[in-house]
């Protein structure tokens, strides 16, 4: 029988346990460094990246770069992504101590103490570690904070001086997001402390997964959800609902990842159990029914990594495709350094190319191009599959097309041809798919096409022409009054009253590249464009080194995040299998020792265990290898939506991030599981 106490000698028995419980706190993470000292070091990372974003978000250099809006909102979202990611991953980590304290925790409560104390002293061991990781990481963040904003403009080839910079703005909201973050960690652990004897929390550390019920049932609705999910992103479109398609596809891939890896690896094992010529041979029934339970007690976590592993390939071959083909999506924007636009009526032509010799002779730099061609753009409506042009007028914007109408005489001397063409004929150019018809119909004129051109320069075709998202036509008619009928035709449609202002409202391009790096082209640019500002009939001025810039400096945020994302998916990746190495070297202590006592040597034990865990690793990457191939059509819309059409060097770089990432995952998987084997065989 318990023993009553006095009322005081009652309060201090209580008052000498509130005070024993922040020191068995600090014991119980000492005694369980293996499983917290890789816990920490995922909060420490949480917590600086976190508070990088935050900082560079209230860093005031941010409004000096180009496009400030543009990069703040590319930031913002990354850090919103980022606050998910990290709240979920962090849960998932937690649950992790959480299983291996369980037996613990249960002693505790065997021995006396009641559970409010076992809430009270995780309190105190959530607190400590929420005040050190954070603290820590802010420390780690305050002193990389300079070098990480450099580096973005080091990936944004910016010039801006950045000074050093402290944002209490961004440490209090640091401080407030990881208080959420740590106080559901903590109530996750109340809630299995609570809902659980104390026998049962004893037992629950040993206990594994639950086996999926209707394991067939599952495996087909996992399998039909990855294949929907294929299906979406080989099928998809560079059109205004690509972003939608991208986000459904990846959520039917993540739940038919989950669904095979808990059901259809069990049904796969199951089958195999079924072949009794081959089960019942020592080697293969050892390892299927290891693998057998392995699978149910892991599949959740298998899901996991094949899910960091994929989301890794496919920010990775973002990345470095994105930095491979930054110039090639800058010129594809910006052809020419400086392109000036005068009234159709302009003579500026001779004068210019005078000017451009003496600029050229003064500043010692080759002209590559000096271009010039009259061109009236049009906006025409056509759907796919058709050779008629309409107006815009009801269609959607994937639709809508640029439509340049250029005489003859201005394409040959563009391209250096000898073209010609006989009366109703046209030329007729895509800069995305080819047009396919031997006939146009431009709304209501009707012509034949002689020719489609392979390349007009100012208007670069892209190599991928699966994407026509983004394309305009060029119709190159043979004289001006064959302009004139199809600008009238187009006036016409579109209601324009003033026909003959129209006909005359076309536009003279002077345009200039020259043939040296682009970091000695600033003082010949500069000149050029003050001459071209001062000729009469002068319109407008469109700065191809600084639009180069521009793209480069989006770009470049873009690659950051990229970047930081590539390793926290791999950290995340890392420690998920650090953690399950741990979880399961605990759990096969004992089966070891039941091994060897029914008769398997130790070599064979061994290569039983070695073999199975073999599988269970891999079979998570060669998913994420699948999951990465089916993806990449997908990918390769969202880059040729940034103007990138290079396929082949997005599959180049897809191969060489695939191996560089198996080279980590198995340095990782062998650094792991040295730690599996160490506790195993203590």
């Amino acid at each position: 029988m318990r023993r009553c106490l006095p009322k005081g000698e009652k309060e201090g028995e209580i008052m000498n346990k509130m005070r024993l419980l922040p020191v068995m706190a600090y014991r119980s993470v000492k005694q369980n460094k293996l499983v917290y000292r890789p816990y920490l070091m995922a909060c420490f990372y949480a917590v600086f990246s976190y508070y990088l974003f935050a900082s560079l978000l209230h860093n005031d250099l941010m409004e000096r770069l180009p496009k400030a809006a543009y990069a703040w909102m590319m930031l913002s979202i990354g850090k919103g992504l980022l606050s998910v990611i990290l709240l979920l991953f962090l849960l998932y980590a937690g649950s992790f101590l959480q299983k291996k304290r369980k037996r613990e925790l249960g002693l505790y409560s065997l021995l006396g103490l009641e559970r409010k104390h076992i809430g009270i002293m995780l309190l105190w061991e959530t607190a400590g570690m929420y005040l050190v990781s954070v603290i820590a990481g802010i420390v780690l963040g305050f002193v990389l904070n300079k070098l990480m904003f450099l580096l973005l403009l080091r990936m944004s080839r910016l010039n801006v001086e950045a000074a050093f910079y402290f944002s209490p703005e961004a440490v209090v909201e640091t401080f407030r997001y990881f208080a959420i973050v740590f106080l559901c960690i903590y109530s996750k652990s109340l809630l299995g402390l609570f809902r659980l004897k104390p026998t049962e929390l004893m037992a629950e550390s040993k206990k594994g997964e639950k086996e999926v019920k209707r394991v067939w049932l599952w495996s087909v609705v996992g399998m039909a959800l990855l294949v929907e999910g294929y299906y979406i992103s080989v099928t998809s479109k560079l059109d205004s609902m690509i972003f939608t398609d991208f986000f459904l596809a990846v959520f039917l891939v993540v739940l038919g990842t989950y669904f095979l890896f808990t059901s259809g690896s069990a049904a796969f094992l199951k089958s195999l159990k079924q072949i009794k010529s081959f089960y019942y041979r020592p080697a293969n029934q050892v390892t299927i029914s290891g693998m057998l339970y392995r699978m149910k007690r892991n599949a959740a976590g298998l899901s996991n990594i094949c899910i960091f592993s994929t989301m890794l390939l496919i920010t990775l071959t973002c990345t470095v495709t994105l930095w491979m083909g930054m110039d090639q999506i800058a010129y594809y924007d910006y052809p020419y350094d400086l392109q000036a636009v005068y009234s159709e009526n302009s003579d500026v032509i001779e004068r210019a190319a005078k000017k451009a010799r003496e600029l050229s002779e003064k500043y010692g730099q080759a002209v590559k191009r000096l271009d010039f061609y009259d061109a009236m753009q049009l906006s025409c409506g056509k759907t796919e599959g058709s050779n008629v042009f309409s107006t815009v007028s009801g269609l959607e914007f994937a639709d809508q097309y640029s439509v340049t109408l250029m005489t003859l005489d201005d394409y040959n001397r563009l391209e250096g041809q000898n073209k010609s063409l006989k009366e109703g004929e046209v030329l007729l150019y895509s800069t995305g798919r080819e047009f396919g018809f031997d006939k146009v119909d431009f709304l209501g004129v009707e012509a034949k096409v002689s020719e489609e051109p392979e390349k007009i320069y100012p208007y670069p075709r892209a190599k991928n022409r699966m994407f026509n998202f983004t394309a305009q036509y060029v119709m190159v008619v043979r004289d001006e009054a064959a302009k004139k009928t199809f600008v009238t035709a187009w006036a016409q449609a579109n209601g324009v009253t003033d026909i003959d202002g129209f006909l005359h409202s076309g536009v003279r391009y002077l345009c200039l590249l020259l043939d040296t790096k682009e970091s000695e082209r600033d003082a010949f640019i500069e000149e050029w464009s003050v001459w071209c500002q001062g000729q009469q009939d002068f319109l407008r001025l469109e700065n191809g080194l600084e639009g180069r810039i521009e793209d480069r400096s989006m770009n470049g945020g873009l690659l950051f995040i990229g970047m930081v994302f590539g390793i926290l998916f791999f950290t995340c990746l890392l420690l998920i299998m650090y953690f399950k190495q741990v979880t399961e070297g605990y759990e096969d202590q004992n089966n070891f020792a039941i091994m060897q006592k029914v008769g398997m040597s130790d070599s064979e034990i061994k290569g039983t265990i070695r073999r199975q865990i073999l599988l269970v690793f891999f079979l998570p990457l060669a998913g994420a290898f699948l999951h990465t191939a089916a993806g990449l059509v997908m990918v390769n819309g969202l880059l040729a939506a940034l103007r990138f059409f290079d396929t082949g060097l997005l599959i180049r770089c897809c191969a060489g991030v695939a191996a560089v990432v198996s080279m980590l995952y198995v340095g990782s998987y062998l650094m792991t599981a040295r730690t599996y084997y160490s506790i195993v065989r203590k």
